[in-house]
């Protein structure tokens, strides 16, 4: 009953750490998206046709810093607009007053102010293009948001580390506790210190193997929910990250139930009958 219930305890505190193992893996995959996300809109003139604009934007897509170039002509601006707004602005303007465009979503490496900006110079030499348009302060505060996001996930990952141990260390402590008389007993009949422990690291690595296997199914039982109804999660949580997670918590499993072990172990190890009835 008292490894069912130190598995269960350690199988929480591993799933915490793999939930933020994983949020801090994946904080590269979130920033990338975001800036992958943000659009550069190029503006046509009015005397280009359609056969020059896709010309244009193929040219455009073979540009390092291009991610996907997606052609809007005026008439497509036209009514994406109209269906938001629930009116036809050349009803009562009498013409279309909007111009065709080039929609740019560059790469991550790409989406920071300076690059924007010679990439914004660089498209302006060209005659076809009368205007670059981008938000920069919300690209600035992109970078900015994400930036703090990843300092908060690594501090939180270093302190979720701090409180797991000492959360299995208690359990295991605790459950070794309860057997401390039979550890007295084997040292009364000359049982060597080695062999004294082994059953009970061979029981920390039996616990922090299940309560490690537990916590991955776990985690890969909510990643598989995420897949199956969220689309275009794998853009964010992919395999590399899982699997490094996966990893992750094993060795902590593994590795803090087995020194949590043998540190208790070896306090009952030292103590004399006396000062273990005091405790």
């Amino acid at each position: 009953m008292q490894a069912i219930t130190l598995c269960i305890s350690t199988t929480m505190v591993l799933i915490l750490l793999g939930l933020v193992v994983l949020s801090v893996l994946t904080t590269r995959n979130v920033s990338d998206y975001v800036r992958e996300n943000l659009i550069v809109t190029v503006m046509l003139g009015d005397d280009v046709t359609a056969k020059n604009a896709v010309a244009l934007g193929k040219s455009l897509q073979k540009q390092p810093y291009a991610k996907n170039v997606t052609y809007i002509s005026k008439e497509q601006a036209l009514k994406e607009q109209s269906e938001a707004m629930g009116s036809d602005p050349s009803e009562f303007l009498g013409v279309n007053p909007f111009v065709a465009t080039l929609e740019l979503n560059v790469h991550a490496d790409y989406a920071n102010a300076d690059s924007l900006r010679r990439i914004a110079r660089a498209l302006k030499k060209n005659k076809e293009i009368t205007e670059v348009a981008y938000q920069e302060n919300m690209m600035e505060q992109v970078n900015y948001n994400l930036q703090r996001m990843s300092m908060v996930l690594l501090s939180l990952a270093v302190l979720l580390i701090i409180v797991s141990y000492s959360l299995i260390s208690n359990s295991v402590r605790l459950d070794i506790y309860s057997r401390r008389f039979s550890i007295h007993t084997m040292k009364l009949v000359g049982a060597s210190w080695g062999f004294i422990r082994r059953p009970f690291l061979r029981r920390a690595v039996t616990v922090g193997l299940s309560a490690s296997l537990l916590a991955c199914l776990a985690l890969g039982g909510a990643a598989y929910g995420l897949y199956r109804y969220q689309p275009g999660i794998e853009q964010v949580v992919n395999i590399p990250e899982l699997a490094i997670t996966a990893g992750a918590v094993f060795a902590s499993g593994l590795i803090i139930t087995l020194f949590c072990t043998l540190l208790s172990v070896n306090k009952f190890l030292r103590m004399t009958a006396g000062e273990l009835y005091k405790i």
